[in-house]
């Protein structure tokens, strides 16, 4: 079984403190209608129903147990949600704007780059590929180190940490991707951003900067999407949308390809809830010694609109990696306070019991929310 701490795939699930976490990397950033209502099944049938949608348009499905994981590996395999190897499935880190049209060619490139990668140099685990080439620039705040963008009515290859990128054609942005990865294996790096900022320029000629992108509140209003309040779905969420193909995102969202009523999922964009983030903590992750989605709820009503508030089990951070307006962070049962920063950073307050903590935040500290 694979070690806590991997990137966890299908293939390689991870155990947890609520089971085995498969991560399921959806081809095109999108699950037909079939693919919809079996999953909902195998997290209900052979999960405990939770369904997270994660960061980079992925959906995770947890407490599988053990002794049903080659059932569950047989029905993904069907859906055509397996890869061949896991080597082959953890470089498929491949995420796809929601905003693309039947005949515009993005779905065609992703499935090209996906191919590509079978030949390419093995990469660090959380290396990802963005293709925003959509209707309108969507994902240039989401995290990947290689973005397929447009500039006018070219297309832009460009490395996350430059501000300008290269011109290429259809017929050769895969070679070129490939071209870079090439060079970026040999850097010792783990992500594009750290050899950009370590003054290392990756082999790409900064012909253009990407068409410029509307603020993430606009991109929210701009379509229907369906939210799970920190990334946190079910089975019976994701049993509403049976009949129907999603497109995933990177907010913790769906986008249902025709118009569908989820009574479990928040339509608002502007709901206090979509303000804050926060991971499974305990006692579903191992590594989290606090409760974090109730007292994230509770809070929820403290946080102004524009600002964000993460609660975190521990100080890796993962659901919320980047720093936050204020960010909650566990220790050992009792939680930090960081302002303007991210789970392990510098604590303004330590050992913060939960009951205090609505105090907290109408207290002295609500000016920073």
């Amino acid at each position: 079984m694979t070690p806590k701490g991997w990137c966890p795939g299908a293939l390689r699930p991870m155990p947890a403190g609520d089971g085995l976490l498969l991560r399921i990397r959806p081809r095109g950033s999108r699950l037909d209608a079939g693919q919809v209502a079996v999953l909902a099944e195998i997290s209900g049938i052979f999960g405990n129903g939770q369904v997270d949608l994660g960061s980079r348009a992925t959906l995770q499905l947890r407490g599988i147990r053990e002794e049903t994981l080659p059932q569950v590996h047989r029905r993904l395999e069907t859906l055509g949600l397996l890869d061949g190897d896991p080597r082959l499935e953890a470089r498929r880190n491949i995420m796809v704007t929601p905003f693309w049209r039947d005949g515009c060619g993005t779905q065609a490139l992703g499935r090209e780059l996906e191919a590509a990668l079978r030949d390419a140099p093995d990469l660090p685990p959380k290396f990802g590929f963005a293709i925003d080439t959509g209707e309108r620039p969507a994902l240039q705040d989401a995290s990947a180190d290689i973005r397929i963008e447009r500039a006018g009515g070219d297309l832009l290859l460009r490395a996350y940490g430059m501000a300008r990128g290269e011109r290429v054609s259809r017929g050769t942005v895969t070679p070129r991707v490939l071209d870079v990865l090439e060079w970026f294996a040999g850097t010792g790096h783990r992500r594009m951003a750290q050899a950009v900022a370590a003054g290392i320029q990756p082999p790409l000629h900064a012909d253009a900067a990407p068409d410029r992108q509307a603020p993430l509140e606009a991109i929210l209003r701009s379509a229907p999407f369906l939210f799970a309040p920190f990334g946190a779905a079910t089975s019976a969420a994701l049993s509403e949308l049976a009949g129907h193909a999603l497109r995933l995102t990177p907010w913790r969202a769906v986008l249902p390809e025709r118009d569908v009523q989820g009574d479990l999922w928040l339509t608002d964009p502007d709901d206090p809830l979509l303000r804050v983030s926060a991971c499974t903590g305990a006692p579903g992750c191992a590594s989290a010694s606090v409760v974090t989605r109730e007292l994230a709820r509770e809070l929820a009503r403290h946080v102004p609109m524009g600002r964000h508030l993460h609660v975190s089990g521990c100080a890796k951070g993962c659901a919320h990696p980047a720093p936050a307006s204020v960010t909650l962070t566990g220790r050992d049962g009792f939680f930090d306070l960081i302002p303007d920063g991210p789970a392990g950073g510098e604590p303004a307050l330590r050992r913060l019991p939960a009951a205090s903590l609505p105090d907290v935040m109408r207290g002295h500290l609500g000016s920073q929310l």
